[in-house]
């Protein structure tokens, strides 16, 4: 079982460590809502459910207005209860559907990296970055290496790389994602500037 520091925050650290469900849900909410607080949403979950593990059955026949309310807190889970609580359901059915309700199952048997990227990005509220960036997370941090896994991953299976959540395992390595983050944005504002300009 890896030892995830995602959150910053013991208790939901602990369940994204132990349970594949809540680390999968942390990632589909880690979008335009700050990445601790995205991974930190699973915990928020499961303890409004009165649950010490997350299930994809359980969320799949939640009733959506109760399972919505669930997220609009206080605290609210996501920025975008209503949509995310929408989105988390369809991604745990879909789980049920293909995965006998088991997250880790889209991970366990992928025989090569390209194999568990289409996998991800099947998965409802993962683009292609984020499929990417889940893979190398995978990878990094959980164990998870079929062959050609960092292929795969592109720029965010780089050894060292401090780009994602992929690469965060405590306060020193989040604040240096957080800076390749800002001089990226920065480095891409500046190109637009200077295309407008031109």
């Amino acid at each position: 079982m890896p030892t995830l520091r995602l959150s910053q925050d013991d208790a939901a650290d602990e369940l994204l460590s132990r349970d594949p469900l809540a680390l999968l849900l942390g990632m589909l909410l880690d979008q335009q809502f700050p990445m601790e607080r995205a991974f930190a949403g699973p915990r928020l979950l499961a303890d409004r459910l009165g649950v010490d593990t997350l299930s994809a059955a359980q969320l799949a026949q939640c009733d959506p207005e109760v399972l919505a309310g669930h997220f609009q807190g206080p605290p609210a889970v996501h920025r975008y209860p209503g949509s995310m609580a929408a989105r988390t359901q369809d991604l745990a059915r879909l789980l049920v559907e293909r995965y006998d309700g088991r997250a880790d199952a889209v991970w366990a048997d992928a025989a090569d990296g390209a194999t568990l990227l289409r996998r991800l990005h099947e998965l409802p509220g993962f683009g292609a970055q984020k499929a990417r960036i889940f893979l190398a997370l995978l990878g990094k941090q959980c164990d998870v290496t079929p062959p050609g896994w960092r292929e795969a991953a592109g720029e965010y299976g780089e050894d060292g790389a401090r780009r994602s959540v992929a690469d965060i395992t405590g306060p020193t390595s989040l604040a240096e994602v957080r800076s390749t983050k800002q001089q990226a944005k920065q480095a891409a504002r500046a190109a637009k500037d200077a295309a407008a300009g031109t």
